[in-house]
């Protein structure tokens, strides 16, 4: 499950709404909302985006984190290093091999270790 997908899950648990209500209303199948939800699909357009939010009615700064959420969201990542340091393409592909068999807060450690080098909360 990706993280966008956890958070339109939550959103209709809170809502009490099925994928097929959901999915109806914004005008795709319920299949591809729940690939969507599962990180069988990749991130999906700006439009339909819109249409999530507006289905939910969401605002300011839950809108632009939702925003957030699918741009970070897509399940098979490709990172390119040509022309970064030997230590920048180890990483990536350490974190490529290995990332499966971390712990959650193993993950979590090194995602907020990332954030904090870039100056993110």
């Amino acid at each position: 499950m990706t993280p966008l997908g956890e958070r339109i899950r939550a959103l209709r648990r809170e809502r009490g709404v099925s994928q097929k209500q959901m999915a109806a209303a914004i005008g795709v199948s319920a299949a591809y909302l729940s690939a969507l939800e599962h990180g069988r699909r990749g991130v999906p357009t700006w439009s339909m985006i819109q249409k999530i939010i507006g289905y939910f009615n969401i605002i300011w700064d839950d809108a632009e984190e939702l925003q957030r959420l699918a741009e970070t969201s897509h399940p098979r990542v490709r990172i390119d290093t040509s022309g970064l340091s030997p230590a920048a393409t180890e990483l990536a592909n350490l974190l490529g091999e290995s990332i499966g068999r971390l712990e959650e807060d193993d993950i979590d450690r090194i995602a907020a270790m990332v954030r904090a080098a870039l100056g993110r909360r």
